[in-house]
């Protein structure tokens, strides 16, 4: 049995009976988006409490993991822990629907045949849907300058002169054209 994988047996037919379980596990793949997530491997915390209910098993507590990733803006390393609160209902194998054709639950999932709880997708859809869409290391980051990818941070009042290309042909034009002579103005 896999590290995500919760044995709820000793649950069944026992309505209000408690179990507490603390873990320590390691993050499966894909706990990410393009800019940050949870690396493979890294540790996540697990507290759960798992109430037995007629229904089925109530999961409810938290899961901790670091995230890391990059800043959307400048590029820079992220690094924070990422704390979400887990409630969750998994109903037993005999009272999962047996017609396709009844309404989905989206509050409630079936438990395996074998009275166990795989937490791998409850965490990856708690975990990612958590992350940002567009991280940033501070919300007022400038960023990275559009034209020559220089850190704008490191200078504020980083420029390029940009002219509009429907005026470049002008100005390819005015270079080609003497300097007016400020003497031959004043006289006229």
């Amino acid at each position: 049995m896999t590290a995500l994988r919760v044995d709820v047996q000793e649950l069944r037919g026992k309505p209000g009976t408690q179990h507490e379980m603390h873990r320590t596990v390691p993050a499966p793949e894909d706990f990410a988006t393009v800019l940050i997530g949870i690396p493979q491997g890294s540790e996540l915390q697990v507290d759960l409490r798992l109430e037995s209910v007629h229904e089925g098993v109530l999961m409810t507590g938290t899961a901790v993991g670091e995230v890391t990733g990059q800043c959307g803006r400048c590029l820079d390393e992220l690094k924070y822990p990422l704390t979400v609160d887990i409630m969750q209902l998994f109903s037993w194998p005999q009272k999962t629907r047996k017609d396709p054709a009844e309404e989905e639950d989206e509050d409630t999932r079936p438990m395996g045949h074998d009275l166990t709880i795989d937490l791998e997708p409850v965490l990856r859809d708690l975990m990612v849907s958590a992350l940002p869409f567009q991280p940033v290391c501070r919300e007022d980051c400038p960023g990275l300058c559009s034209v020559c990818g220089f850190r704008m941070e490191d200078d504020l009042e980083h420029y390029h002169e940009q002219l509009d290309p429907r005026w470049a042909a002008l100005k390819d034009m005015a270079a080609g054209l003497p300097e007016p002579d400020s003497k031959s103005d004043s006289s006229t």
